[in-house]
């Protein structure tokens, strides 16, 4: 099926102390979405993707991009003020004829090729899927003044990671559904689910983890100093 990769690069990196576009932080001398779009070089997503980047700084990502690919093609598409938001307006442009759409953070650095891989196949055969972890840790469940509620089973619950990738088609009308209802939520597998729709979790990495604050700046550049991924 023919598989698009969509890239949600809009975030600034103000918890990182910075001013300008997260996805343009360097890691270890190389910009963090130019990281991210070669862990996807092998399965030739990074010709024809789909970034969506903050407002007004498209010539920064142009230039960082044409430097790193530049035999490559890239839709460049202003983000919104949410996330959700942001990628809808992503999945409007994409290539006519796109069956499948691979939706990634530019922040998870880190992602497996293997478990890429194995996220369109999910997508391909259940429609939707996201990759996830299991937790390791006991989560606790808090009210507004910070009492415990609940200790719900940990093997029952697992950390939401990205690549998720769908049926062009099934993501699409998930957006609609929320946009038509007014509903905001947190990542695109949840739209899907709320839609009726089934999603495949894929077993993702430790590693896979998100770029938010400076430890995890710093912990990233750890992992390349070291060869850890």
């Amino acid at each position: 099926m023919k598989t698009r990769l969509l890239v949600a690069a809009g975030g600034m990196g103000t918890r990182l102390g910075l001013g300008g576009p997260k996805a343009l932080v360097e890691i270890a001398g190389k910009p963090m979405l130019v990281r991210t779009l070669e862990r996807f070089a092998g399965l030739g997503l990074v010709d024809g993707a789909v970034i969506v980047v903050p407002g007004g700084y498209e010539p920064a990502f142009e230039q960082a991009l044409t430097s790193a690919f530049p035999s490559s093609r890239f839709t460049l598409v202003p983000g919104g003020a949410e996330r959700q938001i942001s990628v809808s307006n992503g999945l409007e442009k994409l290539d006519a004829g796109a069956e499948i759409v691979v939706i990634h953070d530019a922040a998870r650095p880190f992602v497996t090729e293997t478990s890429i891989r194995a996220s369109i196949e999910s997508a391909e055969a259940d429609g939707a899927s996201t990759e996830a972890i299991p937790s390791n840790d006991t989560i606790l469940q808090g009210d507004s003044n910070a009492y415990l509620v609940d200790t719900p089973d940990r093997q029952a619950l697992w950390a939401c990671q990205t690549p998720q990738t769908f049926q062009v088609d099934v993501i699409r009308r998930a957006h609609e559904s929320a946009r038509r209802d007014g509903y905001l939520g947190t990542d695109d597998a949840s739209l899907v689910q709320r839609a009726g729709g089934r999603v495949k979790l894929v077993m993702g990495s430790p590693l896979n983890f998100k770029i938010t604050t400076p430890t995890d700046l710093a912990l990233a550049e750890c992992v390349v100093r070291e060869g850890l991924a």
